[in-house]
């Protein structure tokens, strides 16, 4: 088979995730609650269907995709004066973490964005306590979260506990699909399937179950009791509001 061009392998790539995040949401009780995204599900209609639909809030990354949302958000952030809050974090593997974090509501009425509340910018600084070196990123991102709702040190809480429930998704993902020896490699291919894996390990995540391997072998091989744990047939919806 030949390469896909490169604008149908964008849509390949935006089709595996972009599209199936609000089905499977559907089938989750999110309503008050915040639901956290990396930089490609940063959409709006994802923002509105959260928002408007379901009485969700939602805190998102954001970067190239959302190009006038991020250049404007950097842009106000360019000087940046004493942060809103610092958070230290202990030694942990042998280095320092330090996260500022800024906030404004300046930029709610100005961004070509949906129910934004706050825009953010967040500072990560890691020292390694060994050689010393220091290193430094900065991440910026928007929420539909008000300030009377969250305050900075909520956002920043937020925001690291997003990528926490990533770094743990990636432990999990290697040692139930043994990813690192994974064989698939070429153009988009294993970074769709990397995605699709963590939403899957993510929807089982949200159920709350003691171990999601167990559940995973579970519903492996049989699409019908996949359908009824996601309560996506007449019997489990029905079952559900008895």
């Amino acid at each position: 088979m030949g390469t896909l061009p490169v604008k149908d392998n964008e849509q390949l790539k935006r089709t595996n995730e972009i599209k199936m995040a609000i089905p499977l949401l559907n089938s989750i009780d999110i309503e008050g609650k915040d639901v956290t995204a990396d930089a490609l599900l940063t959409q709006r209609k994802i923002a509105e269907y959260l928002v408007t639909e379901r009485h969700a809030h939602y805190h998102f990354t954001v970067k190239g995709n959302q190009r006038s949302v991020l250049e404007d958000v950097a842009l106000w952030f360019q000087d940046r004066k004493q942060p809103d809050f610092v958070q230290y974090t202990p030694p942990d593997h042998g280095r320092i973490e330090i996260r500022k974090i800024w906030t404004t509501t300046e930029l709610n009425g100005y961004l070509n964005f949906p129910h934004v509340g706050q825009a953010f910018a967040i500072e990560r600084q890691f020292i390694n306590k060994k050689s010393g070196k220091c290193s430094c990123e900065v991440a910026y991102g928007i929420t539909s979260r008000k300030v009377d709702q969250a305050d900075p040190e909520r956002v920043l809480n937020v925001n690291r506990g997003h990528w926490t429930i990533e770094n743990s998704c990636h432990y999990i993902i290697d040692w139930n699909y043994d990813e690192d020896r994974s064989r698939i490699r070429t153009g988009y291919g294993p970074e769709n399937i990397t995605r699709l894996r963590r939403f899957a390990i993510g929807v089982i995540k949200s159920k709350k179950v003691r171990s999601v391997a167990q559940k995973m072998r579970e519903l492996t091989r049989n699409v019908r009791l996949v359908f009824d744990y996601l309560r996506m047939t007449e019997n489990s919806r029905a079952a559900a509001r008895l």
